[in-house]
């Protein structure tokens, strides 16, 4: 410690006081660099899912409070609605009133109709086929009888087994160790993990038939929407695509991210239309016109807002808003109508370019809308194209998940199911069909049907 300095001495205390301003000096000038240190961190916030491409499961959500929130919108409670197809139907009459008299030869009418909502005990269904055969009296060679069709020998499990197995691997994202466990205790079946991988092998063939039924559906529309995510297959990390419109989804597994993957998909086809993000290896396929996707841009905006731009961003972001708004009403709007808004957005679009923003994020914010201002409203007039490409990320959203679950695929060939698989199931879903049974059909060798 320093001691304490003579108070009879005039000199000692003027320097201990100087000292101690020099002390409090430096002091002063460490906080002054923290503040600056923390203002310059509030100015340049970091990406995430608001405000970025950043997905949310790589966001981090700061804590709040506990506890559950109160219930928005009361409603009146709701019934499950009857089964449309009951497997039986049970009509009771009533014997005897409350108060014990004979009410059986009364008229009587419905009062009351409930499901009983049952499933019968799980059990594999095993026919064993024995071929007979013997020695011909005429020509003397042996004979063998001929196996009833649907029963030949090879593979012991059928199509319905082999459907469950597929779903359950490939929709629900089970291990093959525990999806060996699920089936023996569900169904009463042992089977090995070796049997799983073989039925998944021996389904390639039909999956892939599917596939290309549903890149020639594609391909007789004029629109095609795109995204990719990544997948891990053997030590390598690769890309899943999708490439989709309206009812008709395709999915590419174990790709680069590079444009050759479009082009090759394509070939030497072009859609008159495309939606997507403004990943470059997406960009320049379309014949006429190339929609980017607002809500991407939205995020852009805000990123900009969250920088500090007060000018140009706050305006572009309602101007966005206000389109995808549009976009949601088109059903009822006529093309009169649409035209009107298409030039009242183009219009708004121009004065807010007119504006001179102080911030470097809002002047890179308008350098970047200048360079893309074509390709914002051409959704407009055209009602099969979307404002955002939602569509795409909706399509990827269960394969990012079961990345998640999976960590990926060991083998380039069960990334390549994989997607067959997706394809079927989102087209399935697209055309209302449930996922096991877009998985039968396409065991079946036959095409998903579409909606009646």
């Amino acid at each position: 410690m320093t001691p304490p300095p003579d108070l009879t001495d005039k000199d000692a205390l003027i320097a201990a006081l100087l000292g101690r301003l020099e002390a409090r000096d430096a002091v002063i000038v460490k906080l002054q660099a923290r503040v600056a240190e923390l203002e310059a961190k509030l100015s340049h916030p970091g990406k995430g899912p608001g405000n970025s491409s950043v997905p949310p499961s790589q966001g981090h959500k700061p804590s709040g409070p506990g506890g559950s929130k109160p219930k928005g919108k009361p409603h009146r409670g709701a019934h499950r609605a009857l089964h449309p197809n009951p497997t039986r139907k049970l009509t009771v009459a009533a014997v005897a009133c409350g108060c014990g008299a004979d009410v059986s030869a009364v008229a009587q009418s419905a009062q009351h109709t409930y499901d009983c909502v049952e499933i019968p005990p799980i059990k594999p269904d095993v026919t064993q086929v024995t071929l007979q055969g013997g020695l011909c009296p005429c020509c003397g060679k042996r004979f063998k009888a001929v196996a009833p069709v649907g029963l030949q020998p090879g593979s012991p499990f059928g199509p319905n087994l082999c459907a469950l197995i597929i779903y359950l691997r490939s929709v629900q994202a089970i291990p093959i160790n525990r999806l060996r466990d699920i089936v023996f205790d569900m169904v009463g079946l042992e089977i090995s993990e070796g049997a799983i991988v073989n039925i998944l092998k021996a389904s390639r063939r039909a999956f892939a038939a599917q596939t290309a039924r549903f890149k020639q559906d594609l391909m007789a529309g004029t629109v095609i929407a795109s995204d990719e995510t990544g997948m891990r297959v053997g030590k390598k990390n690769r890309w899943l695509w999708v490439f989709h419109h309206g009812l008709t989804a395709v999915f590419l597994g174990n790709q680069s991210r590079a444009k050759v993957v479009v082009d090759e998909f394509l070939g030497e086809w072009r859609p008159d239309y495309w939606v997507s993000d403004r990943y470059g290896g997406q960009l320049g396929w379309a014949v006429k016109d190339h929609q980017y996707c607002l809500a991407h841009l939205i995020r852009d905006v805000q990123y900009a807002i969250d920088k500090g731009d007060a000018i140009l961003a706050p305006k572009l972001r309602r101007l966005l808003a206000d389109a995808c708004a549009i976009g949601r009403r088109r059903e009822k709007l006529s093309d009169a109508t649409l035209c009107a808004y298409e030039r009242k957005l183009d219009n708004r679009l121009d004065a807010i370019m007119a504006l001179t923003p102080t911030t470097d994020a809002g002047a890179a914010l308008r350098k970047m809308f200048k360079k893309i201002r074509a390709h914002l409203f051409v959704f407009v007039t055209n009602r099969e194209i979307s404002p955002t490409n939602n569509g795409s990320e909706r399509a990827v959203r269960p394969c990012t998940v079961y990345r998640k679950v999976t960590n990926g695929f060991r083998a380039e060939w069960a990334a390549e199911l994989y997607a067959d698989v997706r394809a079927a199931v989102e087209t399935g879903r697209r055309r209302s069909v449930r996922a096991i049974d877009a998985i039968r059909i396409t065991l079946a060798g036959v095409p998903i049907p579409l909606p009646a």
